[in-house]
């Protein structure tokens, strides 16, 4: 089934104020039950006890499972790029790439996201059994890849990154960075992967600066 789109029912109708608070509810509960258990493991039945929903409102609202899902793929995505939002649209500095390696450090140092990226957890279960799903992860993974990769170009236009540093390929591997050390947080309980492959990273790119 193609994806809801924003705003509306599985069958097209505009949602009421009360039904778009019923589709976040919905869509919330979904997400937080998916990022902990998996996809495979979240029932129709699971988010319904959850949300406190009739099955006939998800099928209202997304039309089958797929269409759920599609909605926790981009809830996830805006969820993990608006934390990330403020640093992401200042990202000119070295010490602005700083602040933003905090931030993803400290999301994940306090226990909040133990289960990694919900992104790259999204990615690693459905990537392989469904493509429509894998072409949504992407389409997020390519907006926080241009972020970044805009942040670095900010700092090219401040004299700030020499021309020898590609944006487009150090901001590729800023975010394997994010991806790879948070696969080794989640297996090692602490962020020691995540903090070494980042500051390794910001600090290649400082030598550049300072030469």
């Amino acid at each position: 089934m193609a994806p809801v789109p924003v705003g509306t029912a599985a069958s097209g109708q505009r949602l009421t104020r009360k039904g778009q608070e019923t589709h976040r509810r919905i869509v919330s509960e979904a997400a937080a039950l998916m990022y902990e258990h998996g996809v495979g493991r979240t029932s129709i039945e699971d988010v319904q006890a959850a949300a406190g929903v009739s099955a006939s409102q998800i099928y209202h609202y997304f039309g089958d499972k797929e269409g759920l899902v599609h909605a926790v793929i981009n809830h996830q995505r805006d969820s993990v790029l608006g934390v990330q939002k403020p640093l992401l649209a200042n990202l000119d500095s070295i010490e602005a790439l700083e602040a933003w390696r905090d931030v993803i450090v400290s999301i994940h140092r306090d226990g909040r996201n133990q289960q990694g990226c919900p992104m790259g957890s999204l990615s690693s279960e459905l990537s392989r059994s469904a493509p429509e799903a894998r072409t949504d992860l992407l389409a997020g993974f390519n907006r926080w890849e241009e972020d970044l990769r805009s942040g670095l170009l900010a700092m090219r236009e401040r004299g700030k990154l020499p021309d020898r540093v590609d944006p487009e390929r150090f901001a590729l591997a800023l975010l394997a960075a994010v991806q790879g050390g948070l696969v080794l947080t989640q297996a090692r309980r602490d962020t020691v992967a995540l903090e070494a492959s980042l500051d390794t990273l910001i600090d290649c790119l400082r030598d550049h600066t300072d030469h």
